[in-house]
This record gives structure tokens, sequence and C-alpha cells, in this order.
């Protein structure tokens, strides 16, 4: 989890082919109304991502329906929509919230390209964001992290709260 541009893909790729899991991407569930929203340079509000947060859950919900591990990408930033989730995807998930400073996570997404969120929306994402509650399950990175360092790191912490 985290805002656009931290690494939560390149991270949860990491961690997935460390677990052999199914990767899911969050961002290829977003519809194409929501995706050129975004690309305007308009924040999407909760009613905007209450139906894409149920499409995450539910591919989330089928691959381990089918015996499948999964690791998804999905910036999840408020705890209502981890909750939301969590319940959705009926099986206790675990957060990994890739973070960094302003200046970091805006120099990063800076150099993005191919990208439908601009540099422009990181500001309204940290505004929304919610970090992580002492009583969720879940670890901060911080994303200046090497991503083979993060992923151990996440991976103890998954070991440790299976």
């Amino acid at each position: 989890m985290g805002v656009a541009g931290a690494g939560k893909s390149t991270l949860a790729v990491a961690i997935a082919d460390r677990l052999s899991a199914v990767f899911v991407e969050a961002d290829d569930l977003h519809s194409a109304e929501a995706k050129a929203q975004m690309a305007a340079g308009i924040p999407l509000t909760d009613e905007d991502r209450w139906p894409w947060l149920g499409r995450v859950a539910a591919r989330v919900r089928d691959e381990l329906a089918m015996g499948h591990p999964v690791v998804a990408s999905c910036s999840a930033l408020k705890r209502s929509y981890r909750e939301f989730l969590t319940r959705v995807s009926g099986t206790r998930l675990a957060f990994v919230h890739v973070h960094g400073s302003e200046a970091e996570l805006a120099e990063r997404i800076g150099h993005r390209t191919g990208h439908f969120m601009p540099a422009s929306m990181l500001a309204s994402q940290l505004v929304t964001l919610e970090p992580l509650a002492a009583d969720e399950r879940g670890i901060v990175v911080p994303l200046g992290l090497p991503v083979d360092d993060a992923a151990a790191r996440a991976l103890e912490f998954l070991r440790r709260h299976a």
C-alpha cells in the first residue's frame, strides 16, 4: 500500500516472486472513467473508489479460492479501504506500507513515464493517506530501501504474523 510513485508494484512483484504467488495490480482494475479522471488531475472520491476496491478484493478472493497465494499492489490509502478489502476478500490481509518523505515521493513520481496518474495528484493522495494504525496487521517499509531488502523485511513480518 501507499501513494503513487512509492514503489508498491515493484515491491509487490518481488514479494510475489519469492512466494510463488499471483501478483494483482490494482491499477489494472480501475475503470476507464476513473483513469481518465485521474489523468485529468481530478482526485477520486470515496464513491469512485468503492467499486474499484470491490474488484480488487474479489480478484484476491477468487485467486485464494483457487488455492493461489496472492500479493496485490493497491494504494489502500484509508483504514476504511483496508477494512473493506479484508472483509470482501474474506481473508486476513497484511499490509506493507511503502512510505517516504513528500520530497522523495515527488522525485520518484516525477521520473515515472507512461502512467495515468500525474505527479500533481501526489498532494491529494498524501492528504487522503491514513498510515497504518498500531492495531492493523501491517508494516511500514522505507521507500529508500533496496527492493531485495524491503522484500526481505516484508517477508519476515509475514512469517512472524502468519
